[in-house]
């Protein structure tokens, strides 16, 4: 099983890497700090020695370093089983005063990187009628809230290419899964204020990644909402 994933040192993404190592998965995933990628594969070579962890330093709001990084999956990996476009950013503020240049970005972070790289790796889905794509999105995808400004927006888009994806692939038997995880404690939550114990674990949303990509090829989740229990921050 070879696994892609963007933003996968730190937060949801390394969650998702390390759930799926459990499997003795082989990953290919990215990062934008290679010492932090580094010590992700020292922990998945130490907890998972089945799985194996293949890494390149990438900056995917760089439409060249996404195609570099899509380029070397296709050579090296030679295909691909499940797609997770992860890596986001988020700068809290409203559209009226953010700061020049926040919406695009954003943009290029939360939305073209996996545009880029998902039209990069599809035709190593299509060519064998399987895969699954799982974007990752976020509760700003479907409603606005304080402080949402330019990120909502571009979590609004993802979710739009998200099922735009869907409707496009299901004919070649491709699944695509959009998430919308609340809060959950990451370093976008750090100095807050919120109590840790009010966030969602990144393994929860790791965990419901996992089970999703388990069904039968007759079944897909199109959509998963994912909420602190106590509701919304």
């Amino acid at each position: 099983m070879k696994i892609i994933i963007t933003g996968a040192s730190k937060g949801i993404g390394k969650a998702i890497a390390e759930k799926f190592a459990t499997d003795g998965a082989s990953l290919w995933v990215c990062a934008r700090n290679e010492k932090d990628l580094m010590v992700l594969s020292d922990q998945i070579a130490g907890v998972h020695p089945s799985s194996t962890i293949n890494y390149l330093v990438c900056d995917v709001a760089k439409k060249s370093e996404v195609l570099k990084f899509a380029a070397w999956v296709k050579k090296e990996a030679g295909g691909v089983d499940i797609l997770v476009n992860n890596a986001g950013n988020f700068n809290p503020g409203e559209i009226k005063d953010e700061e020049e240049g926040v919406l695009e970005t954003l943009i290029e972070t939360n939305l073209y990187s996996a545009y880029y790289l998902t039209r990069a790796l599809l035709p190593l889905m299509i060519s064998k009628k399987s895969g699954h794509i799982f974007n990752i999105c976020s509760i700003a995808s479907l409603q606005a809230y304080n402080n949402g400004g330019s990120y909502s927006i571009t979590k609004h888009a993802l979710a739009g290419f998200s099922a735009n994806l869907r409707h496009e692939l299901r004919k070649d038997n491709i699944k695509v899964t959009s998430v919308f995880p609340g809060a959950v404690n990451t370093a976008s939550w750090e100095g807050s204020g919120v109590a840790p114990e009010r966030l969602m674990d990144a393994d929860d949303i790791a965990a419901m990644i996992h089970a999703a990509s388990k069904l039968s090829a007759r079944a897909c989740v199109e959509e998963m909402v994912i909420r602190p229990q106590l509701g919304d921050i």
